[in-house]
């Protein structure tokens, strides 16, 4: 067994979660967990899970709910309790786009892993139009160098064929592992025959009854309470599922497929094969999901998600954890696969018991030719708030004669 770490800084990779069932997932293939209580820094209100995977020392996160904003918060702490994180992976589970641009077929189970996040509903609604702000300041921006390094050799075939070899081996342990311990939770690939793909018009609503009034009120029309219903109850006609080809290969679909590609990222659960056939042409995408934009900007990450629908109207929860587990093994193995970075002898993680506070009496103002505002060039899509911006005036120190500390801190971008 290796030695618990000294610190909250010597966790250099983290895991996030947004639902329990991925949390659940990722837990079973941690090879170690510390016991140790390591704490939390002042003001982060995350509960953390320490552990490891191969040779590195691991933090789990799992979100109170779905979505960017609760991935904002959460990775924004993450990076203050644990300031020495190299790598965070969002895994879990995501709507998956049937066929790519590029030709490739998705089938459920299969992981996707993220080179580019898009946010796909940050824009502008216009009368008979939606424009998504693509701009330089409302675009996510690159991952980090060592990022893209890591995942551009998981599109060579050496790479990706490593990879998938090790997440083979993972999901074998897990659902192993899942029988040794009667897990209510069940990682069994569902079978070929539970892949279900329908064109993008055939929606999912009552087709065996003329009872339902509003079903039958045109083709576009859909009940409530279709939406809570399984294809088999509503009658959705076995013949008009879309042939796939990869499907014909049952044994070889029980071992996660990898792809590398664009992600589309919003907060919005998305129901519908033809907004996501349109969306993900628009924008080159291969699967949706809701946590990667939050957690982008905030921390050096990589977006590792298995697919457990297709994004449309006919979309269930069978295959949920089946995705979750191939997610989680595909992580597993893309942590063994990342390098150890070597540690600066005067490593940081001394800081925490030789930092002291410091008395201010000795503090002096600073000379006029010291101090000064920076201008930025004006934002002229800037709205102002005159009540926040009156409010900014008379608290920062800008224009005192007294000598004021300030920190202005705000999220980036909108929404």
């Amino acid at each position: 067994m290796a030695a618990p770490p000294a610190s909250r800084n010597d966790f250099e990779i983290a895991i996030v979660c947004a639902l329990p069932l991925e949390y659940d997932a990722v837990c079973h293939l941690v090879d170690e967990f510390w016991d140790e209580d390591y704490g939390r820094a002042a003001g982060d209100p995350n509960i953390y899970t320490n552990g490891r995977v191969g040779a590195f020392n691991i933090v789990i996160v799992l979100l109170s709910g779905m979505g960017k904003v609760k991935a904002t918060s959460a990775t924004a702490s993450l990076r203050s309790s644990y300031p020495n994180l190299e790598l965070a992976l969002v895994t879990g589970i995501c709507g998956g786009v049937p066929m790519t641009g590029a030709g490739k077929e998705l089938v459920l189970g299969d992981v996707v892993i993220s080179n580019t996040v898009v946010q796909y509903d940050l824009g502008r609604r216009y009368p008979n139009e939606f424009e998504t702000k693509n701009t330089l300041n409302d675009s996510l921006g690159r991952p980090a160098l060592h990022i893209q390094n890591l995942v551009v050799t998981f599109k060579t075939s050496r790479g990706l064929q490593l990879l998938e070899g090790r997440a083979a081996s993972h999901l074998e342990t897990l659902q192993s592992r899942q029988l040794d311990e009667d897990e209510a939770a069940n990682y069994d690939y569902p079978g070929a025959e539970s892949d279900h793909l329908y064109p993008t018009s055939y929606l999912h609503k009552h087709y065996l009854t003329d009872a339902c009034r509003e079903c039958n009120g045109g083709p576009g029309a859909v009940c409530n309470a279709s939406r809570k219903i399984s294809c088999r109850e509503l009658g959705c006609d076995v013949q008009q599922r879309v042939p796939r080809k990869r499907l014909q290969d049952s044994e070889r679909l029980r071992v996660p497929r990898v792809l590398v590609g664009r992600l589309g990222s919003g907060d919005t659960v998305l129901k519908s094969g033809e907004d996501r056939d349109r969306i993900a042409k628009e924008h080159d995408l291969i699967a949706f999901e809701m946590e990667g934009a939050g957690a982008w900007d905030e921390i050096p990450c990589i977006i590792v998600k298995g697919i457990c629908d297709y994004a449309d109207s006919h979309k269930n929860k069978n295959w949920q954890n089946f995705a979750a587990a191939t997610a989680a093994s595909v992580a597993k193995a893309l942590v063994e696969k990342y390098p150890r970075t070597d540690k600066s002898s005067n490593s940081s993680h001394t800081l925490d018991r030789t930092m002291q506070p410091v008395s201010n009496t000795n503090l002096r103002a600073p000379s006029s030719d010291v101090c000064r505002i920076l201008a930025y060039d004006r934002n002229e899509n800037f709205i102002p708030r005159p009540d926040i911006n009156s409010k900014l005036d008379r608290l920062l120190p800008f224009n005192s004669d007294e000598f004021h500390t300030a920190a202005l801190w705000g999220l980036g971008g909108s929404g």
